[in-house]
């Protein structure tokens, strides 16, 4: 079977921790070919790599395999970052046709690399897991480039059980996110298991193995997809905006169907109207063979997919990494970019008026994090994509509600003037480039703040409090009167007011003492000496009496509104009795 003429080549995002290989592992796919020299040379496209069949059955050691596989090769995007495959997204799949999912051996599933399980998850994108690192396992011989069965099947007793119990880890956790997978050789329906391979980027065992199975499934799931035109106007979706010395800011994008060229009229998405321009140049990468030329890019006059390209071109400023890219005629120049306003606005970002602000690096992560912080129910007041500025700073400084003077940013950065102006703000800045941590961390600081807040509040409020006049307790009948009482709820302190159980304010808190120690507050249970300005005992106070402190109605409706949550039980069944006197006589007192 040849391969056919108009398949386009799969494209494979690759996902996982940044400290668990992703780059040893394309350094590992790319560098073989460039160190054997071999034909048919790998190209370096931006923000991806094209590795042509030809290398890949080499690499498989058996060259017959070429026949057997119709796709062309294999472009591997190397996202920024697991997020940025969310938001690459084509005609509401995502941009990848396959992708690896890249995890340790040795230290199983990252918060990141869960969150990108779930996002192939719901994109139901076919994908395998490459667990990297089995050269790490105490006691493993190396054996350079070997099939991973072949150098298994090579190591000790010990050894082989180390990394199956590991393996059985891994499988275990992913049954657990939801999916069914097993060893890659022991899986028969790589559409219902995913498929677990080991391997060492470090010494290349394995890697032919993940090679095979892209292959075999992209023959297998993809061949529908990946026809394409060459001859139809170029469709593809923004990987980064960049500035670049001497162009401006360009555009690193990846073309997924048809072709663009120099001197076309491209629409591209932003936040508002979409952008219209004409691209002045397309640029690639020099071959790695002529790295040493003092330009960075060359140019070329025309590129057709998949393949990844930078875009130069005038207006570029307020494009959208993860918005698309269509190349337009004069015929279909409107009905294109209206397509391209809903899809950006299909992002579903709905804003409440209060709120916090979010700021994310793409539109996907965007989305992402607003339908995180929905399920928590956090309202967002603004959410924008890109990094954060002045003016964020500015507009959320404005903000009265301290618990909404906050930015959320998810994998972007501080520009320098916004460091700057934070520094005299009252303004919280959290940043991260994990979801769930995100959201951790901005609910903490609204708890703390929370109990702050109220602590602060009942520090500055006079507490309920109810207590007993003890029998033959009375050392001085007045001026001011000084009696044995025990305080039987909430609790009671110098200078506070006194009211009978009928309401009557009797008198005011003179002094506290506890074994004729002088203390500022009695709190329930403690037995204390109190003296009290203004009653006589025996007349407007009598021993056995209970007598309560008179809680002025303005504390009272700030305990009820504002800090009940955080009173004792004893706190608050004092406080029911105190309003419950109050509101004999006024049914409507602190209400």
């Amino acid at each position: 079977m040849a391969v056919n003429e108009n398949l386009r080549t799969p494209i494979v995002s690759v996902m996982g921790h940044v400290d668990h290989g992703k780059t040893s592992l394309l350094d590992r796919i790319r560098g073989s070919a460039v160190a054997d020299g071999e034909a048919g040379a790998i190209t370096q496209h931006i923000g991806a790599t094209e590795v042509p069949i030809e290398n890949i059955v080499n690499k498989c050691g058996d060259p017959s395999l070429k026949d057997r596989f119709i796709v062309p090769g294999l472009l591997f995007i190397d996202t920024p970052g697991h997020h940025a495959f969310t938001s690459l997204r084509s005609r509401g799949g995502a941009l990848a046709d396959l992708a690896i999912v890249i995890v340790d051996i040795n230290e199983g599933f990252m918060p990141q690399t869960i969150e990108s399980l779930q996002i192939l998850k719901r994109f139901k994108t076919p994908f395998v897991v490459v667990a990297n690192k089995i050269d790490r396992i105490h006691g493993w011989e190396a054996n350079n480039n070997l099939p991973f069965l072949a150098s298994y099947n090579k190591q000790s007793e010990r050894v082989r059980s180390d990394l199956d119990n590991k393996l059985y880890e891994l499988i275990g956790e992913l049954y657990n996110i939801g999916f069914n997978s097993e060893r890659y050789d022991r899986v028969n329906d790589f559409q219902r298991n995913i498929g677990v391979i080991p391997i060492s980027a470090a010494t290349g065992e394995g890697i032919a193995d993940v090679l095979m199975i892209l292959l075999g499934l992209a023959q297998r799931f993809l061949e529908g997809n990946l026809h394409y035109s060459a001859a139809a106007p170029g469709i593809g979706t923004v990987l980064e905006v960049k500035e670049e010395k001497g162009l401006g800011t360009t555009l690193d994008i990846i073309l997924y169907d048809g072709t663009i060229k120099k001197g076309d009229t491209i629409v591209v998405g932003r936040l508002g109207d979409p952008i219209q321009t004409k691209i002045r140049a397309l640029l690639k990468p020099r071959p790695l063979s002529e790295i040493k030329a003092e330009e960075k890019f060359q140019q070329v006059s025309e590129v057709t997919a998949a393949v990844g390209v930078k875009i130069s071109a005038p207006n570029l400023d307020g494009a959208l990494a993860g918005s698309p890219v269509r190349v337009v005629s004069t015929e279909t120049i409107d009905e294109i970019t209206e397509e391209v306003r809903s899809e950006i606005e299909d992002v579903q970002i709905d804003t409440d008026t209060i709120g916090i602000t979010i700021k994310a690096d793409t539109i996907g992560s965007l989305e992402a994090l607003v339908n995180e912080l929905k399920k928590e129910e956090i309202p967002i007041r603004k959410a924008d994509v890109g990094d954060v500025s002045n003016r964020d700073i500015v507009e959320v400084t404005a903000i009265e509600d301290p618990l909404f003077s906050a930015i959320v940013g998810f994998n972007v950065k501080v520009l320098p003037d916004a460091k700057e102006k934070l520094q005299s703000t009252e303004v919280k800045l959290f940043l991260n480039d994990v979801i769930y941590r995100l959201i951790d961390d901005y609910k903490d600081w609204v708890k703390k703040q929370k109990e702050q807040a109220e602590k602060e509040i009942s520090d500055t409020i006079t507490k309920p409090g109810r207590f007993y006049i003890m029998p033959d307790c009375t050392f001085r009948q007045s001026k001011p009167a000084v009696v044995g009482v025990k305080i039987i709820g909430g609790m009671v302190k110098t200078g506070v007011d006194i009211t009978t159980a009928d309401g009557e304010v009797v008198g005011k808190v003179k002094g506290l003492q506890v074994r004729g120690e002088n203390v500022s507050v009695a709190k329930i249970g403690m037995e204390v000496a109190m003296a009290i300005e203004g009653p006589t005992v025996g007349r407007q106070i009598k021993e056995e009496d209970t007598l309560f402190v008179n809680v002025p109605e303005r504390h009272a409706k700030k305990m009820e509104h504002e800090i009940y949550d955080s009173m004792t039980a004893d706190e608050l069944e004092t406080l029911d009795a105190f309003l419950a006197i109050k509101r004999r006589d006024n049914p409507f007192w602190a209400k």
